[in-house]
């Protein structure tokens, strides 16, 4: 029978198909039309590869605290290092089902005979002890490669959880910096809008002054009065967006909304990278953990093609059972108490109504499914960047229109005034002016905003960067506590059980 294992064993072969990674779009050269954005865009350093701290680019060492931060308690990121664990694991046991089974056992009984149970009645009674102890063998021979097969599939899928690890860190990282980046936007709209509360506040004490000597009348004063509240009604709303972008920080960073955050954000001390890198769009689908998790499903599900076609193929199990049976302990394990056996066995589906046939027809419609899922999630990385490229180039172009803009009203605001001052101008061009100023500086914060949130998208789109830094799944794990260590045996059953 070992002959036969043997012989076998050297025989197998994997069944099904062989998984190949699909290939990079090499004919796409571009991200977007002509390459508009991309050339338009001065900043860009095309070919080069994403840092894998990206949020360092924006030189704001709060922010990369808060990131920091996040790794160590963001439940959510926890939770799929919990998921990737539990992946790993169930690989990991699933590979003993190539290495034999050995269990031991062992039992002992004390007993009485009756002469009845021979035929003798009349016959004594006897009592005596039975020992026993075995161990069994036991191991299936994956002639097919099911059981690889099976091992490929889990390790895909642990694969796939990997990168959902990555992909959750990079949209807590980039919601951190989105909203870090909207919180200095409100808190400068605030600053700015104080700002003109100030300016309006002024320019209402010297309109009153020009009533008092007969210069104006009371409408100026009604109207300057009425700009300067319809002005501070803007600001109760930009407080509330303030103090829930504070909030929305404490959560995304592991915190109770209750708690202290130490880091604040101020527009002007974001910068923009001087030089925004890009991947070759070749190198697109090697990078986005998006698509390398469906890539991952899809392996897993080709080789589920290969556990479907091998269950319909011969099983066979070898089994071994060596055992021992004495009246006393100190016989055991002596000649003449051994008792062994030896069995094969061999399972052959023959007629099943056709499941093997459909279900290995669900394998292949499934691959299928998750080849076109997974087209269709490259098409959508190339958008994302396609769409962040022409938003970083239009950014530039509002950025420039504002900057201009914002230096136009200013100069007239400061004219307007003036010329207020010695009667030469009506208080109606004063609040045009103070409303148009007031409007630009907006408009201006908001572009900067814009900008530099863009900027962050583009990372976000490009991949984030993950392969050139250190295993995310390996830091979570250094960081946790280590676990006490007992050498009692009743308090590692206890660990096992309880898991700590």
């Amino acid at each position: 029978m070992l002959t036969w294992a043997g012989l076998i064993a050297v025989s197998s072969c994997t069944l099904g198909p062989d998984f190949k990674r699909p290939s990079s779009p090499e004919d796409v050269k571009d991200y977007t039309a002509h390459a508009e954005a991309e050339q338009a865009l001065s900043t860009l350093a095309f070919g080069k590869e994403l840092p894998g701290e990206w949020w360092t680019l924006f030189h704001s060492k709060p922010l990369t605290a808060l990131i920091e931060q996040a790794i160590k308690n963001n439940p959510d990121l926890q939770s799929a290092q919990a998921t990737l664990i539990q992946a790993q694991e169930t690989v990991r046991s699933t590979q003993g089902s190539l290495l034999p089974a050995l269990d031991a056992s062992g039992y002992g009984t004390r007993q009485q005979v009756s002469g009845a149970q021979f035929g003798s009645p009349g016959h004594a009674g006897s009592i005596f002890s039975l020992y026993n102890t075995s161990v069994n063998v036991s191991y299936t021979l994956d002639v097919f490669g099911a059981i690889r097969r099976q091992i490929e599939s889990l390790d895909a899928q642990a694969e796939y959880q990997r990168f959902q690890l990555e992909g959750t860190f990079l949209t807590i990282a980039s919601n951190i910096v989105t909203t870090a980046i909207q919180e200095a936007s409100i808190r400068a709209q605030i600053a700015a809008l104080l700002e003109i509360i100030n300016l309006q506040t002024q320019q209402l004490d010297i309109i009153k002054q020009q009533v008092e000597l007969g210069g104006a009348s009371k409408i100026a004063i009604l109207a300057q009065q009425s700009a300067l509240e319809q002005t501070k009604t803007n600001l109760p709303p930009l407080q509330q967006q303030l103090a829930q972008l504070h909030n929305r920080l404490k959560v995304l960073v592991g915190n109770f909304p209750s708690s202290d955050l130490a880091a604040q954000f101020e527009l002007d001390e974001l910068k923009l990278p001087a030089n925004l890198p890009l991947s070759l769009p070749s190198q697109l689908v090697e990078q986005r953990p998006d698509i390398r998790a469906q890539e991952a499903l899809l392996h897993a599900s080709s080789a589920q093609i290969g556990v479907v076609i091998a269950s319909a193929f011969p099983n066979f199990t070898l089994r071994a059972n060596v055992a021992s049976l004495a009246t006393q302990t100190s016989n055991l394990f002596t000649p003449g108490s051994e008792i062994w056996n030896m069995t094969s066995s061999l399972a052959q589906p023959l007629f099943h109504g056709g499941q093997l046939t459909h279900q290995r027809e669900v394998a292949k419609a499934s691959y299928l499914q998750l080849a076109a899922q997974y087209r269709s999630t490259v098409l959508q990385a190339f958008e994302n960047v396609a769409d962040t490229l022409n938003a970083l180039h239009f950014d530039d172009t509002e950025l420039q229109t504002q900057q201009a803009n914002e230096r136009a009203t200013k100069d007239t605001l400061t004219l307007t005034e003036a010329q207020q001052k010695i009667g030469t101008m009506s208080y109606l061009e004063g609040l045009t002016a103070q409303r148009n100023y007031q409007q630009a500086r907006m408009g201006l914060i908001k572009a900067k905003a814009t900008q530099l949130a863009d900027t962050a998208a583009l990372f976000q789109a490009l991949g984030g960067g993950w392969w050139k830094r250190a295993d995310l799944s390996q830091r979570l794990i250094n960081q946790l506590p280590p676990k006490p260590k007992s050498n009692s045996p009743i308090e590692q059953f206890k660990q096992f059980i309880t898991g700590q």
